[in-house]
């Protein structure tokens, strides 16, 4: 009879235990999700490894290695070449349109001097539509192929300095004149604070010069 009162009692108090606490066993789950939830609003502890970022001046890379420099002496000693041949054409077209003044129409001499203004005609309209296009392809290929090696060398040095994220941070140059520069500015220029981060453009460029002749320069 005393066991079955004492146990009758027992589990009265765990009923009175239970209603005393509504939650019961969720107290307990509920505390650490609380504590998680403050320990992320806090943000990393302090002995916890932040993460090191690092920026590259991607244009001012591409501007500024050795290889481009000797690059865009090649171009503009090959766009004064198309320049001077567009322009020895631009003199000879209207000195043979006059020539042919002198000439009986439907004479052979008239027929050969006709012949070549046509020609002349016709060569220079062809390199006024192929050099444009001429000049667009070398940039484009030139440009791809640096920055290939651009960002393989930013890589590179990424790994060799423990860095977990490398932005390209290009400041943009003030004042903008054109409305769609000024768009593409505003869709490309992404990185506006940078200070503490680990600016690799130097490094990138340094070590560019060192394969400039990887660039047939």
């Amino acid at each position: 009879m005393k066991a079955k009162t004492m146990f009758l009692g027992c589990l009265a108090g765990v009923v009175i235990l239970a209603m005393g606490y509504p939650d019961g066993g969720n107290r307990d789950s509920q505390t650490q999700l609380t504590s998680a939830k403050a320990e992320a609003a806090a943000g990393p502890k302090a002995n916890e490894p932040a993460l090191n970022i690092g920026i590259v001046s991607i244009g001012r890379a591409l501007r500024n290695c050795k290889a481009t420099v000797k690059y865009r002496e090649i171009a503009i000693a090959e766009n004064e070449k198309m320049n001077i041949e567009e322009e020895r054409l631009s003199k000879e077209i209207p000195a043979l349109a006059a020539g042919l003044k002198a000439f009986k129409p439907g004479s052979n001499d008239y027929l050969a001097r006709y012949r070549e203004l046509l020609q002349k005609q016709g060569e220079l309209k062809a390199l006024q539509e192929f050099n444009p296009r001429r000049r667009v392809l070398r940039e484009l290929q030139w440009t791809q192929g640096l920055y290939k090696e651009i960002l393989r060398i930013t890589k590179e040095l990424a790994a060799e300095k423990g860095l977990g994220l490398v932005l390209g941070a290009d400041e943009p140059e003030f004042p903008i004149q054109r409305y769609d520069e000024l768009m593409m500015t505003l869709s490309t220029h992404k990185v506006l604070y940078s200070d503490g981060c680990v600016n690799l453009t130097n490094e990138v460029v340094a070590r560019l010069d060192k394969i400039q002749s990887k660039f047939g320069i």
